[in-house]
């Protein structure tokens, strides 16, 4: 079972930068979409930022501020090592964990069909203070 792992939080002030990485254990292929969601305490998880074959879209409170990234395979042949999501002139109001996800397609094994999966990291903390 691939594993996702993420990093590059911390703690910082308001307008700094910081960058999260999502790394698999394993070479993912068949990748449909990477995602970065968020979930602040007595919050929902919230879609932040996420990328796929037709482009990136973002939520409006990060718009313009966050940036969704792949390693190059994702663009050439649907597979991934690694995602990242660059946040930049951070707020208070982003504080949260911050969790990768990605979505591979299901494919026949011989006669077998491998269904759907998504693959979710354990998250990595951001704390934004004034």
């Amino acid at each position: 079972q691939v594993q996702l792992v993420e990093s590059g939080g911390g703690s910082v002030r308001a307008g700094e930068s910081l960058r999260l990485s999502c790394a698999a254990s394993a070479t993912i292929s068949r990748v449909n979409a990477v995602a970065w969601y968020r979930q602040a305490p007595g919050k929902e998880r919230e879609l932040v930022a996420s990328i796929a074959s037709g482009g990136t879209t973002y939520a409006d409170s990060v718009e313009g501020r966050f940036t969704i990234s792949t390693d190059h395979t994702f663009n050439t042949d649907h597979t991934l090592n690694t995602a990242f999501l660059d946040m930049n002139n951070l707020k208070p109001e982003d504080t949260a964990a911050y969790y990768c996800k990605v979505d591979r397609r299901g494919f026949y094994f011989g006669s077998s069909w491998i269904r759907d999966t998504s693959y979710w990291g354990q998250g990595t903390q951001v704390t934004v203070s004034t």
